[in-house]
């Protein structure tokens, strides 16, 4: 089932490829299981894919499997982000066995959330990358605050402004901004983390060797952007927020004041990708933040 120009690519990078079955890639891939010379792996394929999302994606995994957590990343097996014409771009990753989850495996998910979380840096990340299949800058900034209001909210509401969907009023989002260094004073306490940058449950699998993430938008950033994104969407349980809140315990006032900031990105994102429900959703959120 693998157009024959791709198998041709993976050939050429790889070796001699077998068998294929069709696998989820999300919704801007095509995805395959693929037998390989070293055993089976994953690949992932696009005919028009925005361009470099594979290859910041490949150095994101790389990034996340050398923090030290016992959180699975698959390894990254090759990629090429500029084919030949006619021939999709691809990344090739470790295939992972999936499995049921097993007795504790929210805590440790949240465990090692934590850990990986420990790393640290400085606020941005070495280049842009994306979310979903738009944009995301990440050029550093002194403060957190000033990087969360030009590198996350502003590039996205011009978007929804420029779509005719801008989500609440202009004087809401004004308040924001003048609030915001104040609402996200305690992340300068806790410094930069590496974060996951996308982490909703789909990018969350089962594996034989326990919780893996895949599919991230990595960059240094509060580590609560990753608890907000989690409680977004639903499918984290008790026991994953109870391990990550063992392992690193958050700061007073993340629920009821940056929960919601944080949270304002990522329903942004949702609304410059899907219009809809996600309009009205957001300016709810906003109006409980301001």
């Amino acid at each position: 089932m693998l157009p024959e120009s791709l198998r041709r690519s993976l050939e050429a990078h790889l070796g001699p490829v077998g068998d294929a079955r069709a696998v989820g890639g999300g919704s801007i891939n095509h995805a395959a299981r693929v037998e390989g010379p070293n055993g089976a792996f994953f690949v992932k394929y696009s005919d028009d894919p925005p361009s470099g999302i594979y290859a910041v994606e490949g150095r994101g995994l790389r990034a996340l499997a050398a923090a030290g957590s016992d959180l699975v990343v698959p390894r990254v097996l090759a990629m090429c982000d500029d084919p030949e014409p006619g021939t999709p771009a691809w990344l090739a990753l470790e295939w992972l066995e999936p499995a049921r989850r097993a007795a504790g495996f929210g805590e440790r998910l949240g465990r090692g959330l934590a850990a990986l979380h420990r790393s640290s840096g400085a606020w941005g990340w070495e280049e842009d990358n994306f979310i979903g299949s738009l944009p995301q800058e990440n050029a550093p900034a002194g403060a957190w605050a000033d990087f969360w209001w030009a590198r996350r909210l502003e590039p996205q509401l011009r978007r929804a402004r420029a779509a005719g969907r801008l989500p609440g009023r202009e004087r809401e989002w004004e308040r924001l901004r003048e609030t915001l260094s104040r609402l996200l004073a305690p992340a300068e306490e806790d410094g930069p983390s590496l974060l996951h940058g996308d982490l909703w449950s789909g990018n969350v699998v089962a594996s034989a060797r326990g919780p893996a993430l895949v599919d991230p938008a990595a960059y240094r950033g509060h580590r609560e952007v990753d608890l907000a994104m989690t409680e977004l969407f639903g499918g984290f349980g008790a026991d994953f927020y109870a391990g990550y809140q063992e392992a690193l315990p958050l700061r007073p006032g993340y629920r009821e004041e940056r929960r919601g900031v944080y949270q304002l990105f990522y329903l942004l994102v949702h609304v410059n990708l899907f219009g809809g429900g996600y309009v009205g959703q957001t300016a709810e959120v906003l109006r409980r933040v301001v």
